[in-house]
């Protein structure tokens, strides 16, 4: 008898896509779509085919549970890593939300590269979350942007919501809900703080063409130059990743290249001027004695280093992203559009420049 009911589990176990669909008598597709939501159906042959996942226990996947009437409550989170300070504090907002909404967290990583972070938002579809947030820098082409508007349509269409965390909009047209920090505002802010000191050779380390948080930092920089009617040297504009090693090789690299040009630096991000910090300390050069600079993030390293810089929500931001994507589940209506604001942090790495 024991032997029987192994047999027979085994047998369930070895339930197949194609055996729904000749029990419901339909085709693959179509329990294909059924399961996964991504095409409307008759109420009669939706039913037949959950009849035949429940007789046939098929359950290879979380769809058929869900469908089949235990729904399971998740959010789900997309970001380039979790061992930056930036990523893992947003994402601890998200947890936190989810967690006082009932919910459990899906949490994936893309190291920036688009085509994951795609087939990413696409796994968490087939996983039924209610939101999938999106969040960090991405190479964003017209390509991706067709792509992503796709998935965030379909999201739409069974119930979920996609949020945008800190980057820009796929269009008027996409039903996406934004969450955006101030970069612009954040890294004209810094950037007039070392001009206001008197320093007009501003190094800015970690520009990187295409990405978005990057892009939106270095407009403000710009700007602020271009408000204090100084001049606009690219010379100044050091490319490298948003990485504390990329900080310590971009100063480096401008340290070897021959007598120092610049009095003060912006650095993209917090772990970027840690890495600078370091490779100015090596050559005896201190901040701010001899060379000024302020960061953005307020994140480690800033506070140990004594470093200004901006200060961004990083949990309210993961925080309001589950937030709004529940609330319009509930209300519907446009997608909406929240900015969180940021400001400066002064602390002590920007000295006067003597006149």
């Amino acid at each position: 008898m024991a032997r029987r009911a192994s047999e027979a589990a085994g047998d369930r176990r070895r339930s197949t896509i194609r055996e729904v669909a000749d029990r419901a008598g339909v085709s693959v597709a179509t329990v294909s779509r059924i399961l996964t939501g991504s095409y409307p159906a008759a109420p009669s042959t939706r039913a037949r085919v959950m009849r035949a996942v429940k007789e046939l226990d098929y359950v290879a996947n979380a769809h058929a549970r869900a469908l089949a009437g235990t729904p399971s409550k998740s959010i789900a989170i997309v970001l380039n890593s979790v061992i930056s300070p930036h990523y893992a504090h947003v994402a601890q907002g998200v947890e936190a939300q989810a967690a006082a909404e009932g919910r459990l967290c899906l949490i994936g990583t893309t190291g920036g590269d688009p085509e994951r972070e795609l087939a990413m938002v696409k796994f968490m579809r087939e996983q039924h979350a209610e939101a999938v947030i999106l969040v960090g820098n991405v190479v964003a082409d017209d390509k991706y942007r067709e792509r992503m508007g796709q998935y965030a349509r379909a999201l739409a269409a069974i119930g979920s919501r996609l949020v945008l965390c800190g980057r820009p909009s796929l269009g008027p047209d996409v039903p996406a809900i934004l969450v955006e920090y101030d970069h612009v505002g954040g890294a004209f802010a810094a950037t007039s703080h070392l001009l206001s000191a008197g320093h007009r050779r501003i190094l800015c380390l970690g520009y990187r063409a295409g990405y978005t948080t990057v892009e939106g930092r270095l407009t403000g920089y710009r700007q602020a130059l271009a408000a204090h009617g100084v001049p606009h040297d690219p010379t100044l504009e050091v490319e490298g990743t948003m990485e504390r090693h990329e900080g310590y090789r971009m100063m480096t690299e401008r340290l070897a290249a021959g007598d120092r040009d610049f009095t003060a630096v912006f650095a993209i991000n917090d772990l970027i001027a840690g890495g600078a910090y370091r490779a100015l300390a090596e050559r005896g050069l201190r901040v701010p004695d001899d060379v000024s600079m302020v960061g953005f993030d307020d994140l480690p390293p800033a506070p140990d280093l004594n470093l200004t810089t901006v200060h961004l929500p990083h949990e309210e931001v993961g925080r309001t992203a589950v937030r709004l994507a529940l609330e319009h589940e509930a209300r519907g209506g446009a997608p909406p559009h929240v900015t969180l604001g940021t400001h400066l942090v002064v602390r002590d790495s920007v000295r006067p420049l003597l006149r």
